[in-house]
């Protein structure tokens, strides 16, 4: 029997505000004539405006979700407001599912099947061109897309017909809900395959005579020439049409990881102490392009970062045939950010024997529902696949063992100021482009704008309730380092309960 998740878990899950506050007007026993819990399947009916209750399913071992109202988010407020009741232990506890939840449960497994047989197969195929070189492209090479690895490769991205992950909208009449994986990743988080570039590429980074290794060449050059033209006439010059146009002609050369990094530089210019930030950018820029000019001479791993950096994809039949690494991962913490049109989920995770970070990233095209199959606070059974680099982080969860997920009976294992500080400067000296890294500080006192001695991210407005738990005591605190501070993800209270920040 998996163990009730707290309110704080269950809201997390919510979609926006006002799915937030429905869910909890639907939260009464009284709305439910029908509900249940087996062990690993919440399930309820819901008498909505209509003749017919509508009838709403939870797998709490994945979580996935299924409701036949029509409504387009997800979860909706009927699946959160059973799942608010659940946690309340308003929920009995029954030996037998009814015939709506035990379809759609045999429905689920039928797909993890087929799920199951396709990564098999990938993986045969990938283990045979490695003993055959000349047999074929590898993984990547049959998923359809334009030869050059750009905008062809997004529907490789997004997964085939019942994806590798879990989480998506189960049935009913919700809709096509997210991808569970990663599709539309992100272009500073694209990666390079095996050869330190894409498979469509057709050639390894290292020879460099591809159409696209030309285009991109030419445009970093330029970016060179730009830098110094900056640092030569002063940073106070740089105007955001400047910034703007430099990132079009990026995107036009096939660079887009460092053009959605040129393009964010007019939100430094912004800050307080620009003049500063503008500078690191600048350098971490200029780092960018000399690396990727000089490749040929640089270890494997670090080679494929400055590809993923400047953009080069990577689909996820190509993660998913590497070899995965299995561990109870804890679910530290999650966060939305738009970018581009689209939303991108962050879930921070870390795993509990192995010491391993990791961060599971989804996309969703604006007010479309997220994957929500990764819990805050829960602890889960998976084998992940990394994307490769010198500092591996970004992963695929391939596939879940057992029962999990559970809920933590306490905070998760953690490390104390100086292993932390050594934990990130490693990842820094591997990938100095690193941008956030996950951590669990054990034993410290919160203040009103540090943690530990690090700074807390300006930007950052739940310091009043970490304050609140804490009571001046030591507490765990899972955070997001970022080179501007820390943005503290969940903490838990004396009891070892669950308190997202």
């Amino acid at each position: 029997m998996i163990e009730r998740w707290s309110r704080d878990q269950v809201l997390s899950l919510a979609p926006d505000a006002s799915s937030r506050k429905a869910a909890q007007g639907v939260a009464a026993a009284g709305k439910w004539r029908v509900r249940g819990v087996t062990g690993e399947v919440l399930f309820g009916e819901c008498q909505g405006s209509g003749a017919s209750p509508y009838q709403a399913c939870v797998d709490l071992s994945e979580p996935a979700y299924r409701c036949g109202c029509p409504s387009r988010k997800f979860p909706c407020k009927h699946a959160l407001g059973l799942l608010l009741l659940w946690s309340a232990d308003g929920v009995p506890e029954t030996d037998e599912l009814p015939a709506f939840a035990a379809e759609w449960l045999a429905q689920r497994e039928a797909r993890a099947a087929r799920s199951a047989a396709r990564l098999e197969a990938a993986r045969a195929r990938s283990a045979a061109t490695q003993d055959d070189p000349g047999s074929g492209s590898g993984a990547g090479s049959g998923t359809g897309g334009d030869r050059d690895g750009s905008a062809g490769d997004r529907r490789g991205a997004l997964g085939g017909e019942d994806g590798w992950g879990s989480g998506a909208p189960d049935g009913g009449s919700s809709g096509d809900g997210p991808s569970s994986g990663d599709g539309g990743a992100s272009s500073r988080d694209g990666v390079s395959s095996r050869d330190g570039v894409s498979s469509r590429d057709g050639v390894s980074s290292r020879d460099g005579g591809s159409p696209r290794h030309a285009r991109v060449a030419a445009g970093l050059a330029e970016v060179e020439r730009w830098l110094a033209d900056q640092i030569r006439q002063g940073l106070a010059t740089a105007a955001p049409h400047d910034w703007e146009g430099l990132a079009k002609r990026l995107v036009d050369a096939q660079a887009p990881g460092m053009a959605g990094t040129v393009t964010r530089l007019a939100r430094v210019r912004e800050e307080d102490e620009w003049p500063g930030r503008l500078l690191e950018e600048y350098a971490l820029l200029h780092l960018l392009a000399v690396a990727y000019r000089r490749r040929a001479g640089l270890p494997p791993g670090l080679a494929e970062t400055v590809l993923m950096r400047v953009g080069f994809p990577v689909t996820r039949e190509e993660v998913l045939v590497r070899p995965a690494v299995r561990d109870r991962w804890d679910v530290l913490g999650l966060r939305d950010e738009e970018q581009d049109r689209l939303t991108a989920r962050r879930v921070w995770l870390r795993g509990r024997e192995t010491g391993r970070a990791a961060l599971v990233l989804s996309f969703a095209p604006a007010g479309q529902p997220l994957d929500a199959s990764l819990v805050t606070g829960t602890t889960i059974d998976a084998d992940l696949a990394f994307y490769p680099g010198a500092a591996p982080l970004r992963a695929l969860v391939a596939r879940r063992h057992g029962s999990e997920p559970s809920a933590a009976t306490g905070p998760p294992p953690g490390a104390g100021v100086a292993e932390a500080l050594e934990e990130v400067a490693a990842a820094l000296a591997a990938d100095p482009w690193t941008e956030s890294w996950p951590l669990v500080l054990t034993g410290v006192v919160p203040g009103e704008d540090t943690l530990a001695g690090f700074p807390l991210l300006a930007s950052w407005r739940g310091v009043w309730r970490l304050l609140a738990v804490s009571g001046g005591h030591p507490v765990t605190v899972a955070v997001e380092w970022t080179p501007r501070g820390l943005r503290p993800l969940t903490t838990w209270d004396e009891d070892g309960t669950v308190v997202i920040l």
